[in-house]
């Protein structure tokens, strides 16, 4: 119980001051998907050297939930090869946030997820 209260408030301060919200001048892959039942919208750019994600940033709108993902998915694939990222699935998305949503708020945690999948299948 103390852990998930952690997380949250953690999400909350990433939500708050998000270290990954940014824009690439010319990125090399990029993507953009909204949520139409709550709103929630990322878009997210990639720039890459040698099959690896180089620098990675996210901007939007949206709840406290979907941004902070989004931030922590980001960060999280700097650096990483691109057969790598293009793995990560759901159950890898909440590890990296840390919490289980409830089922009204998966799409939120995912969303970002589905961004750079769809960024991706530009590579």
């Amino acid at each position: 119980m103390l852990e998930d209260q952690l997380y949250r408030e953690t999400l909350l301060e990433i939500f708050r001051n998000p270290p990954n919200k940014g824009e690439i001048r010319d990125p090399d892959l990029e993507a953009r998907l909204a949520n139409p039942l709550c709103g929630d919208e990322i878009r997210i750019q990639l720039k890459l050297a040698n099959r690896r994600v180089e620098k990675a940033v996210f901007s939007g709108s949206g709840c406290a939930i979907s941004q902070a993902s989004a931030s922590l998915l980001v960060e999280y694939i700097e650096g990483k090869d691109l057969t790598k990222v293009k793995k990560l699935g759901p159950k890898d998305m909440l590890k990296i946030v840390g919490i289980k949503p409830t089922p009204a708020r998966m799409g939120c945690v995912l969303l970002g997820l589905e961004v750079l999948q769809k960024a991706l299948k530009k590579a």
